[in-house]
């Protein structure tokens, strides 16, 4: 049986790859995660224009989206996102603030992802710095300052 299986990402899959690009992977990842949730498909040999096709796309996307994340950064670049949340008697939050609430506070200045922003666990009052990804070369700092509310 084979160690490796090769396939095609048809969306960017975090530390393996983009849209397009060939990977070697173990089969079973491949079978039982990759190809059902539609992130890849097997690797033919007749697949080579399919590829080519789908990194002229991303190329294409990413040259559009360059703009709109220079404009996104100059909105989020050094702000301060204020958000509150329940405190107990110890001064700690119940649970955390999640990356969604994060974006959802951001969505006034840009909307962004929520899997691109990246903080400390947050589960006390205070400020914390965070980063968002906007585009594969361009991210911004902001603070995210909480608030206990009793």
């Amino acid at each position: 049986m084979a160690k490796t299986s090769k396939v095609i990402l048809t969306a960017t899959v975090g530390d393996l790859g983009h849209s397009g690009d060939v990977v070697e992977v173990k089969p079973g990842y491949a079978r039982n995660f990759l190809i059902p949730k539609g992130l890849a498909f097997t690797w033919t040999k007749g697949a080579a224009s399919q590829i080519e096709s789908m990194r002229r796309a991303r190329r294409a996307k990413l040259l559009a989206t360059r703009e709109d994340a220079v404009a996104a950064k100059n909105a989020i670049e050094g702000t301060v996102v204020e958000l509150s949340a329940k405190v107990s008697e110890s001064g700690k939050l119940f649970g955390s603030i999640s990356s969604e609430a994060i974006a959802k506070a951001l969505a006034a200045k840009a909307s962004v992802e929520p899997r691109s922003i990246s903080v400390e666990t947050i589960k006390t009052p205070g400020e914390f710095p965070a980063t968002v990804a906007l585009h594969p070369e361009i991210s911004a700092s902001f603070t995210v300052k909480v608030t206990g509310e009793k």
